[in-house]
């Protein structure tokens, strides 16, 4: 269920050096009216690799710190936002989000230098939402308010659960009333800008047990909560304990209903479903990750990271993909050597941008209007793609999709089967694509001229 919706998502941010189909790259893929925002403004994704220890759930990039490198790391940090600012066309970083690893684990200066190189190489404005992922461990709790002092504004507090039993299976390295506290105190130094996670589908999981769980995060959290199921990990500790039969998880049917759960709990108390996974009431949303999802630049810096940006030169009208070198030492080198680590880079083609901004804003529950897909494809119009496919036309005529004036969304039902109806979207974008690619052709060999 949403757990492949996330893979999706996985693959639209990370891809690798794939082909969907052969038709050509070429050409400005960020023109219209708005093309100086797509290229001029990007968020800005820094990576702190660095955790005290592993879940066991976690396959994310990340590492045990052998010993203390900060000043190393904040340096490199520094250096590699400043040099991959150079090779974009950026003029404005619209927001900042350090995430990990546990980037509560740095030192609140390493936060002010990187946002400081920032501001003096583009524009940052003082209300740019920055955000800083936190471990609610009682180190975490005791730095909030040096990292607000060091520019920080908006709190993402990794709680995951409230039950300390799923936190020792989970290896997390807090306990429940820990995690109250951090998020009491995030709330008391910055209200209204405090993020909670919080993961269903754990081992032995109820429906009746997560009800009664999210009911009282929400006595205590602010006004952002992002819900994840589980997913096993190949190679993960957990994944190994459920494969041997020591653990078990919830089935998907039953996954499905506490996410269904939680989606009528969270909008009863106020949220409103903004994307698949994150709910806000305030209009308290994310602004980095809403960048993300309506397909906006972003680089990434540090070490793993990823970005997509127009590079400075080279025509500069084709987004680029590219990935940081993995291992932080190894990193560090290439940093210190040549400015940046970044160790894949590849030239997206027009159907590629397509896919991604399609996989990214289908998420939203606003999904994607007409002036904005038109942004990216002006030749091609949402109804033009998929007003025509009779498997588009059977989730129109079940309720599960909407294609109206206002653009291509999900509804209510369908925002919960999303990963079910993106295979026969993607299919239907690439088989339009090709078909306009082959009548430009046969109109251009037409051409007397």
């Amino acid at each position: 269920m949403i757990a492949r919706t996330v893979h999706a998502l996985t693959r639209a941010r990370c891809p690798g050096p794939r082909r969907l189909s052969h038709a050509s790259g070429g050409g400005p893929i960020e023109g219209g009216s708005e093309s100086a925002h797509l290229t001029g403004h990007a968020a800005l994704y820094v990576h702190w690799p660095y955790c005290l220890r592993r879940c066991s759930y976690c396959n994310f990039n990340k590492y045990i710190s052998r010993g203390n490198n900060d000043v190393m790391m904040t340096e490199c940090l520094q250096r590699e936002t400043d040099t991959l600012l150079q090779l974009s066309q950026v003029s404005r970083v619209t927001s900042v989000f350090f995430g990990g690893g546990t980037p509560s684990l740095a030192h609140p200066s390493t936060i002010a230098a990187v946002l400081e190189t920032v501001a003096g190489r583009v524009s940052l404005s003082d209300e740019a939402e920055v955000t800083l992922e936190v471990n609610p461990t009682p180190v975490g709790k005791s730095r909030l308010e040096e990292f607000c002092g060091a520019g920080v504004n908006r709190f993402s507090i990794g709680v995951q659960s409230l039950q300390d039993e799923d936190l020792k299976i989970l290896g997390r390295d807090h306990s429940s009333h820990q995690a109250l506290q951090a998020i009491e105190e995030a709330r008391r130094l910055l209200p209204g800008r405090v993020s909670v996670d919080v993961m269903f589908g754990r081992p032995e999981q109820s429906v009746e047990s997560w009800e009664s769980e999210l009911s009282e995060l929400l006595k205590v959290c602010d006004d952002h909560v992002s819900l994840y199921q589980l997913t096993l990990e190949r190679g993960t500790q957990l994944f190994r304990r459920v494969e041997g039969g020591e653990a078990s998880v919830p089935a998907e049917d039953v996954t499905a209903e506490m996410y269904q759960r939680a989606r009528t709990t969270l909008h009863q108390h106020g949220f409103l479903q903004y994307e698949v996974s994150n709910f806000a009431r305030h209009n308290a949303v994310s602004h980095h990750n809403m960048s993300y999802w309506s397909g906006r630049q972003y680089i990434g810096v540090g070490p793993g990271a990823h970005g997509r940006f127009v590079p400075l030169g080279e025509g500069g009208v084709a987004r680029e993909a590219r990935t940081q070198t993995l291992e932080p030492d190894v990193w560090i080198r290439e940093v210190q050597q040549r400015g940046h680590g970044t160790r894949r880079r590849i030239r997206l083609g027009h159907l590629e941008l397509l896919e991604e901004v399609l996989v990214m804003g289908m998420r939203m529950t606003e999904g994607i209007n007409h002036k904005h897909w038109q942004m990216f494809s002006p030749q091609l119009g949402l109804r033009q793609v998929f007003g025509t496919s009779a498997e588009v036309r059977e989730f129109l005529r079940s309720g599960r999709l909407v294609l109206d004036d206002r653009g291509l969304r999900c509804s209510w039902d369908g925002l919960a089967v999303l990963d079910s109806m993106l295979p026969a979207l993607l299919v239907e974008l690439e088989s339009e694509t090709s078909r306009r690619l082959q009548r430009d052709e046969r109109r251009k060999s037409s051409d007397p001229r």
